[in-house]
């Protein structure tokens, strides 16, 4: 079982633990990043890749399916600030932090850095769908981990929730 990342004609098929990996080093740098009203948007999009909440196999989105913005600028702007965060986690940015060497993770980024690149977004799908709305935003940092999360929905960031003790007792 595995997940899918979808982006028009291009798709990027993990195993659940590769999903895991391109989620976590993703996650990272967005958090770093993050900045606006629709990045924190995207930053809670990628909270609910957490398998460990979600469930294994049950994750996965579609580039076509997320609002972009409603001008040519917005949706531009939205598009960079998704290929500077996997610029900044292809760098390796926080991957210390992460209690494991990320196997195959340059990999995944350079297969979504293209498909990102080749995605043209449009106006596109109702504002709402796809995408968390702007009541949902991932506004919440974890203390500890400093990362972006759906608190207080949930107890805690990626790491937090990662059932190995040995990571949760860093």
């Amino acid at each position: 079982m595995g997940n899918v990342f979808a982006g028009g004609e291009r798709s990027l098929y993990l195993s659940n633990g590769g999903t895991e990996v391109f989620v976590d080093v993703l996650m990272l740098a967005v958090s770093d990043l993050a900045d606006d009203v629709w990045d924190h948007r995207f930053a809670a999009l990628l909270t609910l890749q957490d398998q460990n909440v979600m469930g294994r196999g049950a994750v996965g989105f579609d580039l076509r399916d997320i609002a972009w913005g409603a001008s040519a600028a917005d949706r531009a702007r939205s598009k960079d600030f998704v290929l500077r965060a996997t610029a900044l986690a292809l760098s390796g940015h926080r991957w210390d932090e992460l209690g494991y060497e990320p196997p195959f993770a340059r990999d995944y980024l350079r297969q979504f850095t293209y498909m990102v690149t080749s995605f043209v977004p449009t106006e596109g799908p109702d504002p709402g769908m796809g995408l968390p709305g702007p009541d949902d935003r991932a506004v919440a940092s974890c203390a500890r981990h400093r990362i972006l999360s759906a608190l207080p929905h949930w107890q805690g960031c990626f790491l937090c929730n990662r059932p190995c003790q040995e990571w949760n007792a860093r």
